[in-house]
């Protein structure tokens, strides 16, 4: 599989819940538009600190991360982070990477979007065009 771009809006989800209650006005949603690299292999998303910082993502706590060289290091997790791609959004928790410059889209937002990777066309798309499918037992 080559390496999978996408651009995706990410916005402050505590603006966003703001705006409907009528308290802000819509424009005033902290947002962005934003590439991130698609990785199945990896867990969480994962977002730079510049975009933590310019959407206002409030820090929760610390989490233990690893990279794929085995080395490890503790990074801020912030909350509240409004993932919308290919039509669909939810919430998600984020580690902030204080020297990326990109996202990284990892199996917890694909896996809650429903979305997968076509291989064939190196895209992401959704497993159903119809809907998000929850497996329930």
């Amino acid at each position: 599989m080559g390496r999978v771009i996408v651009t995706f809006e990410l916005s402050n989800y505590y603006d966003v819940q703001q705006a409907a209650r009528g308290n802000i006005a819509p424009d005033k949603i902290r947002r962005i538009a934003l590439q991130g690299v698609v990785d199945t292999g990896a867990t969480r998303l994962v977002l730079p600190k510049g975009v933590a910082d310019l959407l206002g993502l409030p820090v929760s706590g610390q989490v233990t991360v690893q990279y794929g060289d085995k080395r490890s290091g503790t990074r801020d997790m912030v909350n509240d982070a409004f993932v919308q791609l290919l039509g669909r959004g939810s919430v998600f928790n984020a580690v902030v990477e204080p020297n990326r410059t990109d996202a990284l889209i990892g199996a917890i937002v694909m896996e809650d979007l429903d979305l997968i990777v076509d291989c064939g066309k190196n895209q992401i798309v959704p497993r159903d065009p119809n809907g998000i499918i929850s497996e329930v037992e």
